[in-house]
C-alpha cells in the first residue's frame, strides 16, 4: 500500500500534539514527523515513545550545523520539511502541515493518493476554518462547524460580502488564514525545495500538480476567542498578519490583514476586535444560515480527546 506522513515545526502543549498526532495516525498516516521548536524534555520523551512518530528537538547543536536559527518560524518551518525529507522518510508520500491543521477525508487518505499518476509529484489540500461555538450554539454535541469558501474567485468574493457583510470585502471568503491549502509531495525527490504552500522542482513550480477534493485540511486558526486573542500580537507581527504581507482580495479599496486590524483596534480597541472575531470567526444561528445558502457550511466529528486517550493512553 501507498503510505504517508506529516512533517511539522512545533511549539505547543503536549496535549496539543498528541491530539494532532493521533488524529492523523487514526486517518492512517504511517509516520508523524515532529520538529519540537522549543527545549522540552518532558513533551520530546513522551512523543518519542509512540512507535509511529518520529520526533527532533531542533536545538542548538541542530541549528549550529545549518549556519545558525532563522528569526522567522516560516522559514525554520521550511528547513526542517527539507531535512526531514533528505533524511529519506520511511513513506512515499509527505505533507507539510502545522498542529493546528487536520486532514479531513471520508475515504482512506492512502487510496487516494495510490490513484495518482506518476507524473503527479505533488497533490493540493485546501482548506477548511473552524469556527467558534456561540454562546447558545445551534449544533449537536460534539460537532465542530467549519466555513469553507468557492474555488472561483468571484463567486469566493461575492460570497464571503454576502456572508461577513461588514469584513467579507477585505477577506478571501471569509478566511483570516490561508485558502491555498497545503501539498501532498512524493518523497525522495533529489534537491526538493519544500516551502509553506508550494514545492520546487529543478527550477519548477509544483510540478504535475492535481488537487485532491476528497481531503479538507481543517483548519483551526481561530477557534476560540481566547485562542483568536492569544495569537493575535505575534501574527500580527511576525505571523500570517504580518505588515509585509499582501492583500487577500485583489480588488480596489481592500486591505491587507495587518492594516484592517490595526484600523479596527485604533477604532475601537479590543471591543472591536471581539466584534470582528463574532461577526466573521463565530458559528452564530445568523452566520450558520448564510454559510449553508451558500453551500459553504461544513460540519465534523473529531473526537479528538477519544483518539489522544486511544493511541497515547498513558498521556491521556
Amino acid at each position: 500500500m501507498t503510505t504517508w506522513g506529516t512533517v511539522t515545526t512545533v511549539k505547543a502543549p503536549l496535549e496539543a500534539i498528541q491530539r494532532f498526532a493521533a488524529w492523523h495516525l487514526e486517518q492512517g498516516a504511517h509516520r508523524i514527523y515532529l520538529y519540537l521548536d522549543d527545549d522540552v524534555s518532558d513533551t520530546l520523551a513522551a512523543l518519542k515513545a509512540h512507535p509511529k512518530l518520529r520526533v527532533l528537538h531542533t536545538d542548538a547543536a541542530y541549528w549550529a550545523k545549518r549556519k545558525g536559527r532563522p528569526d522567522k518560524h516560516q522559514v525554520r518551518q521550511s528547513m526542517n520539511a527539507r531535512h526531514c525529507n533528505n533524511r529519506k522518510p520511511e513513506v512515499d508520500w509527505l505533507t507539510h502541515i502545522d498542529v493546528d491543521e487536520f486532514l479531513i477525508s471520508k475515504t482512506p487518505i492512502d487510496q487516494q493518493l495510490t490513484d495518482l499518476t506518476a507524473v503527479n509529484f505533488c497533490a493540493r489540500v485546501r482548506p477548511i476554518e473552524a469556527l467558534a461555538p456561540a454562546p447558545a450554539p445551534d449544533t449537536p454535541e460534539g460537532e465542530t462547524l467549519f466555513k469553507s469558501f468557492h474555488l472561483d474567485q468571484k463567486a469566493r468574493q461575492d460570497a464571503s460580502e454576502a456572508c461577513f457583510p461588514t469584513w467579507g470585502r477585505h477577506l478571501s471568503g471569509g478566511f483570516l488564514s490561508h485558502v491555498a491549502g497545503k501539498l501532498f509531495f512524493r518523497t525522495g525527490l533529489k534537491g526538493l525545495q519544500i516551502k509553506i504552500h508550494k514545492i520546487i522542482l529543478d527550477g519548477v513550480e509544483n510540478p504535475g500538480m492535481v488537487p485532491l477534493p476528497g481531503i479538507a485540511l481543517g483548519h483551526f486558526h481561530a477557534d476560540s476567542w481566547d485562542h483568536f486573542l492569544s495569537s493575535y500580537r505575534y501574527r500580527l507581527t511576525r505571523g500570517s498578519y504580518r505588515d509585509e504581507l499582501k492583500a487577500q482580495v485583489r480588488r480596489s479599496g481592500a486591505l491587507k490583514l495587518h492594516d484592517l486590524f490595526t484600523l479596527i483596534e485604533e477604532d475601537g480597541g479590543e471591543p472591536a476586535l471581539r466584534q470582528f472575531f463574532d461577526e466573521v470567526c463565530t458559528a452564530t444561528p445568523d452566520l450558520i444560515r448564510r454559510l449553508e445558502a451558500e453551500g459553504l457550511l461544513r460540519r465534523h466529528r473529531l473526537n479528538l480527546e477519544a483518539l489522544r486517550a486511544k493511541h497515547f493512553p498513558d498521556s491521556a
